[in-house]
């Protein structure tokens, strides 16, 4: 009776034991997808589904997750590759790839190694785009380099379920002598600049130092011609008020005669007096410093007195 609970007992316990490790083991074929990933399922060997966000039960000793592909954009940094250019300079030059998984069963089933399959993809496409370009045109064609290599690697890859969104070019590493070389032409370009800088402006200042000159002398000009109008100005009100002044004396001398006149025809004028403003007259214009010559106002007398005197003469 004893041996027979104690057997039961065991075998609860052994079936508990296995219970509890199928549970376990049920548990752990389950799967939670995260928003950003996908899920490759294959049943016994082959394409099962793509399992998106929520959770998924897997069958026991059936199915198995191969893959999980990241869905978002990725970048990949490359290591500089050796290229030669058209003229035949052989330069590193390394890429930097971003590209996003579009379909997760291409991208697991298309190529063995993504990653991989890129990055030498990358290297010939750049070798194969460098060749066709010189140095000059390599180092200053970035855009075109770079348009060039996503297009064809954006094509290449499509297969593969990824898509190329950009490619860009990190560095580009010219041989030490072309790097020496480069530089001392910057050095000789920076140097002609400085030097047209300078003239240009030597070049203005002397154009303002003249132009300022020029206006200092044309201000002076225009300062002149006004002072001398003004003093031309001055001259002629002074002149103009001499003669006003002059004019008003003689029009009071003027009036003073006549007003002398009128008292001496009124005071009955003898021949005395008229002789007598006569030698005034000539008195005054004797002051002058001009030759004159005088005519006395008796002429007539004097012609005779002369012909009488010569008349004696002859009877003597």
């Amino acid at each position: 009776m004893f041996l027979a609970s104690s057997a039961s007992v065991i075998v609860a316990i052994v079936v508990s034991v296995i219970l509890i490790v199928i549970l376990v083991y049920l548990i752990t074929r389950i799967r939670i997808v995260r928003q950003t990933n996908k899920y490759i399922v294959e049943r016994l060997g082959g394409f099962h589904a793509t399992w998106n966000v929520g959770i998924h039960f897997l069958c026991p000793f059936v199915d198995r997750v191969s893959f999980i592909v990241s869905m978002k954009e990725q970048v990949k940094d490359f290591d500089p590759q050796p290229v030669i250019t058209k003229d035949n300079v052989t330069m590193q030059i390394d890429t930097v790839v971003f590209f996003q998984v579009t379909d997760p069963k291409l991208f697991a089933y298309g190529v063995e190694n993504p990653i991989a399959a890129i990055e030498n993809l990358s290297a010939t496409t750049l070798r194969n785009i460098i060749g066709e370009l010189d140095l000059d045109e390599t180092l200053t064609s970035r855009d075109i380099i770079n348009t060039k290599m996503r297009s064809i690697l954006d094509e290449a890859t499509d297969p593969w379920g990824i898509k190329v969104n950009r490619v860009e070019v990190k560095n580009i590493l010219p041989p030490k002598d072309i790097r020496d070389a480069m530089e001392r032409q910057m050095r000789a370009e920076r140097e002609r600049r400085e030097k047209i800088l300078l003239a240009e402006g030597e070049k203005k200042s002397q154009i303002l130092l003249a132009e300022g000159q020029k206006e200092s002398q044309i201000l002076r000009a225009d300062a002149e011609k006004e002072a001398m109008i003004l003093k031309a100005e001055g001259e002629a009100q002074s002149i103009l008020k001499v003669k006003t002044a002059e004019a008003e004396g003689i029009k009071l001398i003027r009036e003073a005669e006549a007003e002398g006149l009128k008292s001496l025809k009124s005071a009955d004028v003898n021949e005395e007096v008229l002789k007598l403003k006569s030698y005034e007259a000539m008195q005054k214009v004797a002051e002058g410093n001009a030759t004159k010559i005088i005519i006395p106002s008796d002429m007539q007398n004097l012609a005779t007195t002369v012909t009488a005197i010569k008349e004696l003469a002859k009877d003597k």
